[in-house]
């Protein structure tokens, strides 16, 4: 039960129109994860059994490793377990509400003066240890389904995002409407800086910060100007093939259905 005065923010994430991951979806991988069970879990839920596989299917679908491995047994006769990364995006997301909230609570409490903008958007940095930006929306292009939104991150740099009418509307998108930019470090790709003209959707001239390697994959810290950073992470011998190393020049590139945007 929500507490007096506390108010509760909701993260609903999606891409081309479809959700991917919302609060129900987590409670159903922390069912399955508490009955080892599909099934089980979809009882609990009060839901069917294909209603809830198609939920896990999109989740898994989402991360670089399945959230969810099923066991021997049959569709329905099988078990089923949450993997480390299905766990770890269950404690993401608590985690991102939470603070979520707390920027929610805060703009309730005090409002958007100017001078509270700067402590309220930094807290809202601090719940990701990827790419989370503040961003103020340009330009708002709806068409039948979905909605072309660009954004300015600092100073010229702009974002473009694809999200759907319905959520344009939820989040009340219009120029000038300051919302939160995520954009998962997997999404984001490392191009020769002689490909930048090839490359489409989203791109910044970036100078490699960092590379730092483990399990098969390199984590890649971008300066992409005007103060800001942004992480990659890419297969390690992707890195190896474009030289990353401090100083080289590259260009990060993601689609725009790829961005997520969230708003209080």
């Amino acid at each position: 039960m929500t507490a007096p005065n506390k108010v509760d923010a909701l993260l609903a994430l999606r891409r081309d129109g479809k959700l991917l991951l919302g609060r129900e979806r987590i409670r159903l991988l922390e069912a399955v994860m508490a009955h080892g069970s599909i099934s089980r879990a979809a009882q609990e839920a009060g839901l069917s059994y294909k209603t809830v596989w198609e939920a896990v299917t999109a989740i898994n679908n989402l991360l670089p490793a399945p959230a969810l491995i099923t066991r021997a047994g049959g569709a329905e006769g099988g078990g089923a377990e949450i993997t480390p990364a299905g766990r770890r995006l269950i404690a993401a997301f608590h985690q991102l509400e939470e603070h979520l909230a707390r920027i929610s609570s805060l703009i309730s409490t005090e409002g958007l003066e100017e001078t509270a903008a700067d402590h309220l958007w930094a807290l809202g940095v601090r719940f990701s240890t990827r790419n989370v930006f503040r961003a103020e929306v340009v330009k708002v292009v709806r068409a039948r389904v979905d909605v072309t939104v660009v954004l300015r991150i600092a100073g010229d740099t702009p974002i473009t995002a694809l999200v759907t009418n319905a959520a344009a509307d939820e989040l009340e998108l219009a120029p000038g409407r300051k919302v939160l930019v995520l954009v998962k470090a997997p999404f984001v790709q490392l191009l020769a800086d002689t490909a930048a003209g090839r490359a489409t959707g989203n791109c910044f001239a970036a100078t490699v910060l960092e590379r730092r390697d483990g399990d098969g994959k390199s984590q890649v810290a971008l300066d992409i100007g005007e103060g800001k950073t942004m992480t990659a992470v890419v297969p390690e011998a992707v890195a190896a093939g474009l030289d990353v190393a401090p100083g080289r020049k590259l260009t990060a590139a993601f689609e725009a259905s790829q961005v997520i945007l969230a708003s209080s």
